[in-house]
């Protein structure tokens, strides 16, 4: 056999593949929605999902007409039914939550939080007893929106005419001392970052005794700190669909959701709604990147103008 002197570059070169075309893999049913969900994984995957959405809509239909009945009855026994529901909900689906700091008791507190996701009601309904503020259209949701109404959300439109009928609505609701819970940024985005609060919606704090400043950031994924690129994996915006999304949720497992409530002020303390939703933007911000960081946190104060 001869040997073939060949150059260094040419000796670097691959060789030159005996197949004519490349293997091309392709998903089993068309369509990108089917792409996380048909994709090959181990199965262990899709049992916890199928296991936990049953058990969430079966402990649903179970909770429907026992919080109906509690809406007719006096007292807070609502209350502290639709905490329960919130809190059961969660464990149901998986996602662990972490409290760190204590929730003002009441009455007429303004909880004041950052939001990434749907996943932020179960997380927050099952820490403090208080009624949301959501948009109208969740109203109209299928099944979603009985569960709101029955949990008590206070909805808002978009519409200029309307603000001031509902603004008097959440104040209403305060001045007969329940609890709001409100998401000052407007929107949700993708949990990298909070969003500046907006002036607008923290006109109904001048009815609230107190409020409190609450930073939420889901923190663990797979039992392991969540990184920058693990926090889309809990964010919801945009046009995502909320059915393919809890299920990616609901396939993962050793997730968690840490809830930092900072110390409460008296809104009095502060001389208007823009200076009160710069103080509340900065405090919840910071908490939340530290949780971010996966830093020992403690509770922040929220310090008046002077203080």
């Amino acid at each position: 056999m001869e040997a073939v002197a060949r150059s260094p570059e040419d000796a670097l070169r691959p060789r030159r593949l005996r197949r004519a075309k490349p293997l091309r893999f392709r998903p089993w049913l068309p369509g990108a929605a089917w792409g996380d969900v048909m994709e090959p994984r181990p199965m262990g995957g899709r049992v916890r999902a199928i296991r936990r959405i049953v058990g969430a809509v079966l402990w649903t239909l179970i909770a429907i007409p026992i919080q109906a009945v509690l809406m007719q009855l006096p007292g807070r026994a609502k209350i502290r039914f639709a905490r329960t529901y919130h809190a059961m909900l969660c464990r149901l689906i998986g996602l662990k939550v972490q409290v760190v700091g204590t929730p003002s008791r009441g009455p007429s507190v303004l909880f004041v939080s950052n939001h990434s996701s749907w996943l932020d009601i179960l997380v927050l309904g099952g820490v403090v007893e208080a009624a949301f503020v959501s948009k109208d259209e969740v109203g109209r949701w299928p099944l979603v929106g009985t569960v709101a109404r029955l949990g008590r959300t206070v909805f808002v439109s978009r519409k200029r005419n309307s603000t001031g009928r509902e603004a008097s609505e959440i104040q209403a609701r305060l001045a007969d001392g329940d609890n709001i819970i409100l998401f000052p940024e407007g929107t949700s985005n993708d949990g990298t970052r909070v969003l500046p609060f907006r002036s607008s919606f923290l006109t109904v704090a001048q009815d609230a005794k107190q409020v409190q400043p609450v930073s939420l950031v889901y923190d663990r994924l797979g039992g392991l700190p969540a990184c920058r690129r693990d926090r889309p994996f809990f964010a919801w915006y945009g046009d995502m669909d909320i059915a393919s999304h809890f299920w990616r949720i609901a396939r993962r497992s050793g997730a968690r959701a840490t809830v930092l409530l900072h110390e409460p002020a008296d809104p009095a303390a502060f001389p208007d709604r823009k200076t009160l939703a710069a103080a509340t933007s900065d405090v919840v911000a910071e908490g939340a990147a530290l949780l971010r960081q996966n830093r020992p946190v403690e509770p922040l104060r929220l310090r008046p103008p002077g203080g």
